[in-house]
């Protein structure tokens, strides 16, 4: 078996996909008119409860149970191309996580938990930059020696 990809249930198909498209610059690989899926390996879907045959009531918004989970090279880009935008509804402004990940979670259109972080990757970078050992660095941001080895030898890309 060969698992494919998340689906999230969306009410406004237009509006979700401008969203992604918009605000997350991810790209349409296919477009049904009614599922839609994106080159970063997730779809949205139209009409779920119908399809699943599940009551419209049970599907929810905010269950906060559930995140797409995007990296980001230049997470202060990013946050600043956020603020074009008037709609964005935060879970939490810009923040930073003890393995000093810089992130910022936000709403899509249909209350789905989107976080953006700062990719593991650049992370390693700047610190090894700053001088740091491999083995300070793991330790630091709280990632395996052998991740911060392959980032020094960039086997680790900046754009996957």
């Amino acid at each position: 078996m060969k698992f494919t990809c998340p689906l999230i249930a969306v009410s406004d198909l237009e509006a979700s996909k401008k969203f992604y498209e918009n605000v997350l610059g991810q790209k349409i690989i296919l477009d049904l008119g009614w599922n839609v899926t994106f080159e970063g390996g997730f779809a949205i879907q139209l009409n779920f409860a119908d399809i699943v045959s599940i009551d419209k009531d049970s599907v929810m918004k905010k269950s906060h149970n559930f995140e797409l989970y995007f990296e980001e090279d230049d997470f202060d880009s990013f946050v600043e191309h956020l603020k074009k935008f008037d709609d964005i509804e935060y879970v939490h402004p810009p923040k930073k996580h003890d393995w000093q990940q810089r992130v910022v979670r936000i709403y899509d259109p249909d209350k789905h938990i989107i976080e953006i972080g700062e990719s593991m990757a650049v992370i390693a970078r700047r610190f090894l930059d700053e001088g740091m050992t491999i083995e300070e660095t793991a330790k630091l941001i709280q990632h395996p020696v052998e991740f911060v080895k392959a980032v020094s030898c960039d086997e680790i890309n900046k754009d996957p």
